[in-house]
């Protein structure tokens, strides 16, 4: 097949992947690699921040001079996005190859692998080709029964912050949510958590004093806010070596002073201070860029992938915390999985926004625009724009936008793919 052919088939297998347990699972990957890979792997598990934890500690193990292979997802606009060796995506060429090499192994009418199964088998079998020093996976949906957790004992765990998403697979209180994350620990392993949501903090602490894990959790204590810039931050991050370490984010996303003080600090506990200097902490901070993250794709135009409530929370502080010369305007789009209900409370109620147009996502699982206008109305907002697409939503808000106006894009990584493929970015 082809690459499209071969795209499209990964993306149709929901079709026709039948429901498998986790033992068929490991049984699978064990058949792919029998002696199993001796990759070093940092596994990174969370609600929010996980990708952007990830993009971090790349980062800085490059900047030590290791080679890096990195397993994100959801990719925004090409599948090629979630499988990275250095800073290069996958090549087209590269996932027919291993594509391939998974379908080998397959058997009429025996186990076949879900989507995000097999696309982390062919980045498993790519990485054991391309060797790189430390592996970094990205768990999909939760842990404990996740695909990235069939892999050996990792060097490190992290958690990022845990919030409401996913509550049909995961449970609805964060302490059931926690506990499916925690699923990647594992025995005398070091795990960095974040420790900012006290009830599912005390769930991975819990987990991994049973397992004798090493525990560093971070905390409003381990970073603080210095000032905001119109396109970087500085704050401090309390070292385990250098006491308080200055440092300057190039995003005006506050939510990132966390994760990447989760991602220094699991660098801290990997390394000591003669491989790990303060420069490297700061190249790492300074010079990572994170896709759809309080991006600034065009001047004066964000695009950030908030997708939940939370995100949409820590997404609303970030707009607070710039005041740009002219007004306010988003574009909101959202899938039907997520409390989208509240997720538009929360925006009507921050009062940042001159004006508010909906659109319905290219996805059949969207909130059609017409619905989205009526939640507005409802939660006070007076007028909202309802727009087919975001191609179309975007056309318009440019078409009214000033000198100092700023228009944000935000609901959905779907919505965040569609407008950087509509932009050619």
């Amino acid at each position: 097949m082809n690459y499209q052919e071969t795209t499209d088939y990964l993306l149709n297998i929901p079709k026709f992947a039948g429901k498998h347990t986790v033992a068929l699972t490991r049984a699978f990957y064990k058949e792919l690699f029998p002696n199993t890979s001796q990759m070093k792997i940092i596994h990174v598990a969370g609600t929010n921040g996980k990708g952007s934890v990830c993009a971090y500690l790349r980062t800085a193990l490059r900047a030590m001079g290791y080679t890096v292979g990195i397993f994100t997802s959801p990719h925004l606009v090409k599948i090629n996005e979630r499988i990275k060796y250095e800073d290069a995506d996958i090549t087209d060429d590269e996932v027919i190859t291993y594509f391939d090499k998974v379908k080998e192994h397959l058997t009429p009418g025996g186990y076949h692998p879900s989507f995000f199964e097999y696309f982390f088998f062919m980045a498993m079998l790519f990485f054991a080709d391309k060797k790189p020093d430390y592996l970094i996976l990205e768990t999909g949906l939760g842990g404990k029964l996740d695909a990235t957790s069939i892999t050996e004992d990792p060097v490190i765990n992290i958690i990022t912050r845990i919030g409401y998403d996913h509550m049909a697979y995961l449970g609805d209180t964060l302490e059931l949510i926690a506990g499916e994350k925690a699923g990647i620990l594992r025995e005398n392993v070091p795990v960095v958590y974040d420790a900012l949501v006290d009830e599912a903090a005390a769930v991975i602490k819990k987990r991994a004093k049973e397992l004798s894990c090493p525990a560093f959790p971070i905390t409003k204590e381990d970073f603080s806010l210095e000032a905001v810039h119109n396109k970087n931050i500085d704050f401090y991050y309390v070292s385990r070596y250098y006491s308080s370490v200055r440092l300057t984010a190039g995003t005006p996303a506050l939510y990132q002073l966390e994760n990447a003080s989760l991602a220094l600090r699991a660098l801290e506990v990997m390394f000591d201070e003669s491989k790990l200097s303060p420069e490297i902490l700061k190249k790492a901070v300074r010079e990572t860029h994170w896709k759809a993250r309080m991006d600034e794709v065009l001047p004066g135009v964000f695009v950030d992938g908030a997708h939940n409530e939370d995100g949409i929370r820590a997404f609303i502080e970030s707009v607070s915390a710039n005041s740009p010369e002219g007004k306010r305007r988003l574009i909101f789009g959202v899938v039907k999985d997520k409390e989208y209900d509240k997720m538009v409370e929360d925006i009507v109620t921050s009062h940042l926004f001159e004006s508010i147009d909906v659109v319905s996502i290219d996805n059949p699982r969207t909130v059609t625009a017409e619905e989205l206008a009526e939640l507005f109305k409802k939660a006070g907002c007076g007028e909202v724009g309802v727009f087919a697409s975001v191609k179309e939503a975007y056309k318009e808000a440019e078409s009214r936008k000033e000198e100092g106006d700023v228009i944000y894009i935000a609901g959905s990584l779907y919505l965040a793919g569609e407008i950087l493929d509509y932009l050619g970015l």
